[in-house]
């Protein structure tokens, strides 16, 4: 029998797939996505038809079997969509963000770089999406995600080398948890910086926990643990409300333990 869920509230994540999609919901529109954000999900837009139709093949049976949910008022094909709600998770307190002295030292000569907030919103979501295969940053979310920006829910932050943009990272925010969508750079270890800097910046608004979605070796090197899925979901439930990350230009070198800023090693 076909689970269906009028909102993302009413979704039990207690049984649901931790290494797949745990419901499909063809709407984009930003109350949806960020409502999804705030129960723990996010989205996988189908990039085109065939990809709808593969969704659809690969997961009717789960969602008739009511192991996957469907979510919405069925106006649109709910397989345009998938959202994921991994298990487990990996997360981080903004404190335990860091930039390792090794990685200080290779950039003892680019400790000009600045950093800034939502300044560049659109241009981070283009250099995520650029010559990304799947292309799951579709046209529509990106103008959904560019009204959430508007509305003080999804933020960027952007690394800058004079006037070149040569980093950045985005990602929603949902009371005192903050999920990193993506990430790029156009110099090496740019994208870290960022993320660094977007835990020192939450950090200081009161944002207890960082979600990097998926786990890598890359994101466990500058901090970020795995914890099963209901632990993040507890944190989100009982998050209030925080402001938005300080959007001043600020230098990166801050971000750099004492140590590697030292001549010498």
């Amino acid at each position: 029998m076909v689970n269906r869920c009028g909102s993302w509230a009413s979704l039990d994540l207690a049984h649901a797939p931790g290494s797949g999609p745990v419901a499909f919901c063809g709407d984009l529109s930003p109350g949806t996505v960020l409502e999804a954000y705030r129960a723990g999900l996010y989205p996988f837009p189908a990039p085109d038809a065939y990809a709808c139709e593969m969704n659809e093949a690969l997961f009717e049976a789960e969602v008739d079997a009511g192991a996957i949910a469907v979510v919405g008022d069925g106006e649109r094909n709910p397989y345009e969509v998938a959202w994921w709600s991994p298990d487990p998770r990996p997360v981080a307190s903004p404190r335990d963000i860091h930039l390792g002295h090794s990685l200080t030292r290779r950039l003892r000569n680019r400790l000009g770089w600045i950093t800034t907030v939502d300044r560049a919103f659109s241009r981070v979501l283009d250099e995520c999406r650029r010559g990304r295969s799947p292309q799951w940053l579709t046209e529509e979310l990106r103008q959904s995600l560019i009204l959430l920006n508007a509305r003080q829910s999804a933020h960027s932050v952007e690394v800058w080398e004079g006037d070149e943009l040569i980093g950045g990272a985005y990602g929603m925010q949902t009371g005192a948890v903050f999920s990193l969508d993506s990430m790029f750079h156009r110099r090496s270890d740019a994208s870290k910086v960022a993320i660094a800097d977007l835990a020192d910046r939450l950090g200081a608004v009161g944002v207890r926990l960082l979600d990097a979605q998926w786990d890598s070796p890359q994101i466990r090197d500058i901090g970020f643990t795995p914890v099963p899925r209901e632990r993040h979901l507890a944190v989100l439930r009982s998050s209030a409300d925080v402001p938005s990350p300080p959007e001043d230009p600020l230098p990166a070198r801050r971000l750099f333990p004492a140590r590697g800023l030292l001549g010498g090693g």
